[in-house]
């Protein structure tokens, strides 16, 4: 039985239900007067930033599929109906098709915070695997809804993914025909991932609460990596970063207004207003922009096996990062070893996404090849040598790094912090510093 909150609110109605079921001193106590670190920067507000994305998908979602007809013969022109017919359906369909985009911009920045400030680490192992489960539901979720439109990318692309756990031994034919509920893509894969797209944000928005709950249990972690010391390193969540959280949230609306208003296919594939044909191939096939780096590790490997487990292995080593890490250092902030080979992987993963979009065989450099003739160096190249270093980045790099790694000195507190870079007490020697 859980114990009753100290908040006590002046209004009867508030206290008669405070009494019986206190969810407004909970709100209180752990979104209001939760103890926050008082130096968090702007790429900690990413984590609202993404709430507000996912609540936005929900609802647009939800009106979406008031109109969608998930039916193979009509669910082209239910689109299209959406787009022309409703009343402001244009408006609906982009921001949550931009939405989808927005979502992905704004959870791979949250990864890349997590990776720079080592928000991974002890004790915060279980908040970084749900966050993964997180990027996981995110991705299956987004690869559903794609196939909803029913376009010729749509369909190619349900049909190259799918045909990927065909390379599963033994089962692999079997999961295909599962996937598909028949022998092709058809209306009952259409069923199929209309019905798990609806369902999945649910999933998610329960994980998400998992999340919230695992940082609320562990505390946020800040761009020193010291843990807090005493009350002198926090300040309440509210009004602080409810101010600072609310201010990023706008600005990100500007950002997704723009693209919704002015460029609302920019980040999409023409080809995809086009109805699907089983009988005409696109001459390439290429997933959204935000499964290109996997796709370009999936497309390095000859062997389809080894491809689809390079592919699955490039995000499931995400799970268990918090043990590859040997260093004691959270932030990259006093790694400066560790900061620069961050930046090389992140530009490693920025050329895996350019390789995913092109075609394998052609030249990287681009130009002219005489006929008969075999480029040098082509984007397949690339990729492998891409992907080869990826891998080495987790399971090479990053180990050794802790070990051989001298750290820059770190401040003794979070308060220490905040006060050297407002021209107050300089930071600690190594020797005054306590060991994470």
């Amino acid at each position: 039985m859980s114990g009753h909150s100290s908040y006590e609110p002046t209004n009867p109605l508030l206290r008669w239900i405070e009494r019986r079921l206190p969810i407004m001193g909970l709100m209180k106590s752990q979104a209001m007067d939760f103890p926050t670190p008082k130096n968090l920067n702007y790429w900690f507000t990413f984590g609202g930033i993404l709430t507000f994305c996912l609540a936005v998908q929900i609802i647009f979602g939800i009106v979406l599929a008031m109109h969608y007809t998930p039916h193979a013969d009509m669910a082209f022109d239910s689109v299209e109906h959406i787009m022309r017919d409703v009343n402001y359906g244009w408006m609906l369909r982009y921001i949550h098709a931009v939405g989808g985009s927005m979502f992905f911009i704004a959870v791979y920045i949250h990864l890349a915070r997590g990776l720079y400030y080592g928000s991974y680490k002890e004790p915060r192992e279980l908040l970084w695997i749900i966050g993964v489960v997180i990027l996981v539901l995110m991705m299956a979720t987004a690869f559903l809804g794609y196939v909803l439109p029913w376009g010729q990318m749509s369909f190619w692309g349900a049909k190259v993914i799918t045909n990927l756990f065909g390379a599963i031994p033994l089962v692999g034919e079997d999961v295909v025909i599962w996937l598909w509920g028949g022998f092709s893509v058809d209306n009952p894969t259409l069923n199929r991932f209309f019905s798990l797209h609806y369902l999945l944000p649910f999933v998610l928005v329960g994980v998400v609460g998992l999340h919230i709950w695992a940082l609320h249990v562990t505390g946020n972690n800040n761009p020193t990596g010291i843990s807090i010391k005493s009350e002198q390193d926090t300040i309440s969540f509210h009004p602080y970063y409810t101010v600072k959280d609310g201010f990023a949230i706008v600005v990100f609306v500007v950002v997704f207004a723009y693209f919704v208003f002015f460029k609302p296919n920019y980040l999409g594939h023409p080809i995809n207003y086009v109805p699907a044909n089983p009988l005409v191939t696109p001459e390439h096939i290429v997933p959204e922009w935000y499964f290109l780096p996997f796709y370009a590790i999936l497309r390095s490997i000859d062997n389809k096996l080894l491809g689809v487990i390079a592919m699955f292995a490039s995000i499931l080593v995400l799970f268990i990062l918090p043990w590859l890490d040997t260093s004691r250092v959270r932030s990259a902030t006093y790694r400066p070893l560790y900061k620069q080979f961050f930046w090389i992987f992140g530009l490693n993963c920025v050329l895996l996404g350019y390789i995913g979009a092109q075609v394998p065989g052609d030249p990287f450099f681009g130009g002219h090849v005489a006929e008969g003739h075999e480029p040098l160096v082509t984007n397949k190249l690339i990729g492998q040598f891409g992907t080869a270093y990826y891998f080495l980045h987790f399971f090479i790099i990053v180990p050794l790094l802790g070990l051989i790694e001298t750290p820059r000195p770190r401040p003794t507190s979070i308060s220490e912090d905040v006060l050297a870079k407002s021209g107050g007490k300089a930071d600690a020697s190594p020797a005054q510093q306590p060991a994470e």
